[in-house]
C-alpha cells in the first residue's frame, strides 16, 4: 500500500537547512496497522505529510498503491457549530461527494459504531472519547483506503485513552482499512500494531522494525500478555530512554 524508499526530507528556514528525515525505508502492507515511534521532535508528523503527498521528499521515493488517504489529527477538530452528522458530512462536502448515497453511507457507518443517538448533538455535548469516535467516522466517511493517524489519543486522559484505542483499532480492523500511526507512546504502539517502526532522533532514520505477533483481540488484551513487558523493554532501549 505504501513504501518509503531512501526518503530524505530537508526543509529550509532563515537559519539554514534542517534535515528532518534521512534515508528512510519501510513499508505498510495492505490491511496492516503500522505504528511509527520515535523521540519527540524527530519528524514523525513530517513522515505522515510525506506519506499523504502533502510534502515531496527532497530525495528518494514514496510508492503509493492508493490515491485515497484519510487524516486523523491529535485534536478531534470537530466544528462546534455543526452537529455530529454535519461534521461527518464535512469530507463529502470538501471532496465534492456530498450525494444522497454517500451521506446515507456515512450515517450508516456512524450508526454501526454507536453514534445513532448522537447524530443531532453538537460536539460540546459529547465526551472526549466519543468525540474521537466521531472524528474517526468522519475520516472514514469518504472511503479512504489508508488512514494516517497523528497521535490521535494524546489529548485524552489515560483511562479514556485505553478505551478509545480499543474503539479505534476495532473499527479500523472491522472496516478492513490500512493504518499508519505516529506516536511517542511505546505501550500504545505495541497494543495497537501489527508492526512497529522505531526511529532515531532527528534526522529520523529507521533504527528497527518489529512484527507484533502475540495477543489476540483488543489492545487491552494484548497489554495483559506476558510478552508485552519484554517488547516494551526492547523498544525503550532502542529509543534510548
Amino acid at each position: 500500500m505504501l513504501t518509503f524508499k531512501d526518503v530524505t526530507y530537508t526543509y529550509h528556514t532563515k537559519q539554514g537547512e534542517t534535515t528532518a528525515v534521512k534515508d528512510m525505508n519501510f513499508t505498510v502492507e495492505d490491511g496492516q496497522f503500522v505504528s511509527v515511534i520515535g523521540p519527540s521532535g524527530c519528524g514523525k508528523t513530517t513522515i505522515l505529510s510525506i506519506a499523504a503527498g502533502l510534502l515531496a521528499p527532497s530525495s528518494g521515493e514514496v510508492k503509493r498503491e492508493t490515491g485515497e488517504f484519510g487524516y486523523m489529527l491529535q485534536r478531534d477538530a470537530l466544528f462546534p457549530w455543526r452537529t455530529v452528522e454535519q461534521n461527518i458530512f464535512l469530507p463529502l462536502e470538501v471532496k465534492k461527494r456530498n450525494t444522497p448515497a454517500m451521506r446515507e453511507r456515512a450515517v450508516s457507518l456512524a450508526e454501526k459504531y454507536g453514534l445513532k443517538d448522537f447524530l443531532k448533538k453538537t460536539p460540546s455535548q459529547l465526551s472526549g472519547g466519543m468525540r474521537q469516535r466521531v472524528a474517526l467516522i468522519r475520516t472514514l466517511a469518504a472511503g479512504p483506503e489508508i488512514l494516517l493517524l497523528d497521535e490521535p489519543f494524546s489529548a485524552l486522559d489515560y483511562q479514556t485513552r485505553l478505551e478509545v484505542c480499543d474503539d479505534v483499532q476495532g473499527i479500523i480492523k472491522s472496516e478492513k482499512k490500512t493504518a499508519l500511526l505516529v506516536t511517542h507512546d511505546i505501550s500504545e504502539a505495541i497494543a495497537l500494531s501489527d508492526k512497529v517502526v522505531v526511529l532515531s532522533a532527528r534526522p529520523a532514520r529507521v533504527v528497527a522494525e518489529h512484527l507484533i505477533e502475540f495477543g489476540e483481540g483488543s489492545p487491552k488484551k494484548r497489554r495483559e500478555c506476558s510478552e508485552f513487558a519484554a517488547m516494551f523493554e526492547v523498544l525503550r532501549k532502542e529509543l534510548g530512554i
